[in-house]
């Protein structure tokens, strides 16, 4: 006899978002996006993609991390280092006698962790554009006996894959292709953290049994595990018009990046209606409709985070330019680095790495039309930093040659 299927009551974001406080401290925004982002593994093809970037010890790794605990094991790949090829030697033979391999993403979440390659990207980019749902790839592989042989891969399926690194600085058609994000470092987060963190070295085995059983923690793990088995196929939106507002508005130039934001914010709007499945209407076995709400939740996140998206700027450099870069020039009207780094640490109590801030952190902002640099007259060999109230035509397009002006 089958086990009786159980039904589930609707649940609100701030629901959600309390369950996950258990663990991951504030990071509100970044803990519901990465859950849906998880969640959207469990469709045919509204799968999408995250990448964290911010520097070290700041939580990038935390959040997936502790947010994928939530789902079936079996479903999640968690890799700690990977180079660009390694990834498709780990292919499944399936065809001995045409050496045929498969690699198997089919309603998986893959987490990239610390990943100091941003070429395993590359190699991943039509998988990560969903362009096809079987992707056949060639490579070289080689062996004592027979020296370099091709190996015919197969990539089935899409994932939701969430990549995080310590590097900052995120390729145009990378950024394209993900939601990008950063851990907040917020005085309060970090004391929460803290005491989060020593809760759970002073008793490891008291604090895993407090979580499990937590009934709201274990509602929401059940809850995902019926999601699963529902083997929904279908989750058809309601009503488009309201998301085409957003993007084709008098007030906003659109981009030829939108095509693919606007089937991000559809595939959150999907994934909050997975979420409350068994209060939407039914339009077939494995066919969903979404609701008001969750255009509503959908487009409120990703104006939240659009703005970012749309400079291709990870939050953390964003938040320096507004926290840091325009208050010091407000008040200074002269701004060097060395200023923008004293300036960082009466702001966020810790220093900058001065390589990351020339190297990265300027030219990303420059790029994305932000600020702009000129020559110190009292300094040539440094540069000032200028921000850009309004966008000028043309920007400077190849952040690789801007001149940071590093000694």
């Amino acid at each position: 006899m089958s086990e009786e299927r159980r039904e589930f009551s609707p649940m609100s974001l701030s629901e959600l978002n309390e369950v996950l406080g258990l663990t991951v401290k504030e990071d509100n925004l970044n803990k519901v996006i990465t859950f849906l982002c998880c969640l959207s593994a469990y469709t045919e093809n509204s799968q999408f993609n995250i990448s964290f970037n911010a520097p070290s010890s700041s939580g990038k790794s935390y959040i997936p991390l502790e947010v994928a605990s939530y789902f079936p094991k079996e479903d999640v790949k968690e890799i700690g280092y990977c180079t660009a090829q390694a990834f498709y030697h780990d292919a499944e033979l399936i065809d001995k006698e045409k050496g045929i391999f498969a690699v198997d993403f089919e309603r998986k979440i893959v987490i990239f962790i610390d990943q100091p390659y941003p070429d395993v990207l590359h190699r991943l980019r039509p998988i990560l554009s969903h362009d096809k749902k079987i992707i056949e790839a060639k490579i070289t592989d080689k062996s004592q006996k027979h020296g370099l042989k091709t190996k015919n891969i197969f990539v089935k399926g899409f994932a939701s894959v969430i990549f995080c690194s310590a590097g900052l600085k995120v390729d145009e058609q990378e950024g394209t292709r993900f939601i990008l994000l950063s851990p907040e470092t917020t005085q309060e987060k970090i004391r929460k953290g803290v005491l989060e963190a020593l809760k759970k070295e002073s008793n490891p085995t008291a604090h895993c049994k407090e979580l499990a059983e937590n009934v709201d923690r274990r509602n929401l793990i059940e809850r995902i595990r019926a999601i699963k088995e529902a083997k929904i196929t279908e989750i058809r939106i309601h009503d488009i018009a309201l998301i085409a507002r957003w993007f084709i508005d008098e007030q906003r130039i659109p981009k030829p990046r939108h095509q693919r934001d606007a089937k991000r914010v559809c595939s959150i709007i999907k994934s909050h209606a997975l979420l409350n499945l068994w209060n939407r209407e039914m339009l077939e076995p494995g066919v969903i409709l979404t609701d008001d709400e969750d255009i509503e939740v959908g487009l409120k996140l990703w104006e939240e985070i659009a703005e970012c998206q749309e400079l291709n700027l990870p939050p953390y450099i964003y938040k320096i330019y507004c926290e840091v870069i325009m208050p010091a020039y407000e008040r200074d009207k002269i701004l060097t680095i060395q200023k923008i780094q004293q300036e960082y640490y009466k702001v966020y109590g810790r220093t900058i790495d001065d390589w990351k801030l020339r190297r990265e952190i300027i030219p990303m902002l420059c790029t994305a039309g932000k600020i702009r640099l000129e020559q110190n007259p009292a300094d040539k060999r440094n540069n000032l930093i200028i921000p850009v109230l309004s966008t000028p035509d043309s920007i400077i397009s190849d952040e690789s040659n801007i001149d940071t002006g590093v000694e």
